[in-house]
């Protein structure tokens, strides 16, 4: 039952033994699973006169009567920070985020984000999970550029996190990494985890390492750089900046995954040093995504151009000078 209002459902065989959050989400269709553990946990859903835990096990007979909250308002405060909008319409924004600019609020960073900035820019947000908030179905890295697609309401949220999870959203990456790629092609498939001894960083010789894949194709050779063009077929954190690092090209500007030998190597080759010696992040940059959309049911592709200093490089790396 889509909307406000009250809801009821009656158990049958079919339902029995599932979680109460799994069965609400079953019947709202429109609702996710965590829309309705949030209704749960806020006393709106009764069984028998009692509230039960988002876990409890429903058994043929139990009648589930619940209520839909209005959407809490998030703590975090509308900004009015500009926004590159590519595409727009009631029930998603795709955009080309700048670098520098932090995705969700953290630690360090509870203002000026892009969240601060879509909750002004959307202020009739309907809310994702019984929060009023933009639905961040991805992140990109705060210091990397690109497409970004964002969920107006949960019932898109849940559908666009679904293609993710599938492998159903198709991403292009450009990076410009240090040193000369020889092959034109090929594929990394490296587990990737958290660093055993730094724990800010992640790794492919993690403990507990996730399968992770990036492809990789060749777009242009410079005297010791290499634009790549990156296919992710998997989504884990940092994966393309550990998977370039794991091949022997760090990303250009990645303060984190240059190695100490590539360090001594540019501090030798005075040439490139001088060329990137104003870069301050890492040269990466989401250019493509693709997916269905939510309610049309449309195939859709997005691209944004390489921000300015990427570009810039780019055409100092093909002029040579420094």
């Amino acid at each position: 039952m889509p909307g406000k209002g009250d809801f009821t459902i009656l158990v049958d065989e079919s339902d029995a033994g599932k979680r109460l959050d799994a069965v609400i989400s079953l019947h709202l269709t429109d609702r996710s699973r965590s829309f309705s553990a949030h209704l749960i946990r806020k006393g709106a859903v009764k069984i028998r006169g009692g509230i039960k835990k988002p876990g409890y096990r429903v058994r043929p007979g139990d009648l589930i009567q619940g209520r839909i909250l209005p959407a809490e308002p998030l703590q975090y405060a509308p900004e009015a920070i500009p926004i590159d909008v590519l595409f727009e319409d009631e029930s998603l924004i795709v955009l080309n985020k700048p670098p520098g600019l932090v995705v969700h609020p953290a630690p360090g960073h509870h203002s000026g984000t892009l969240v601060n900035a879509l909750l002004h820019h959307c202020p009739d947000l309907e809310g994702i999970g019984g929060v009023s908030r933009p639905g961040i179905v991805h992140r990109l890295d705060k210091n990397t550029s690109g497409v970004l697609v964002v969920a107006k309401n949960d019932r898109v949220h849940q559908n666009l996190s679904a293609q993710f999870k599938s492998r159903k959203i198709g991403k292009k990456y450009l990076a410009l990494v240090y040193g000369v790629v020889g092959p034109d092609s090929g594929t990394v498939s490296l587990p990737i985890g958290r660093h055993p001894v730094d724990r800010k960083k992640m790794s492919t010789v993690s403990r507990k390492g996730r399968s992770a894949e990036t492809g990789w194709k060749v777009k242009a050779r410079y005297a010791a750089a290499t634009l790549l063009e990156l296919d992710l077929k998997t989504g884990r954190t940092h994966q393309i900046r550990v998977h370039c690092a794991a091949m022997g090209y760090p990303i250009i500007g990645d303060p984190v995954y240059f190695s100490r030998r590539v360090k001594r190597e540019l501090s030798a080759d005075k040439a490139l040093g001088l060329l990137i010696k104003g870069i301050s992040r890492q040269m990466l940059h989401a250019r493509r995504l693709a997916f269905v959309h939510p309610e049309t049911a449309a195939r859709m592709r997005f691209e944004a151009p390489l921000p300015g200093d990427m570009r810039r490089l780019v055409d100092d790396l093909k002029s040579g000078r420094p």
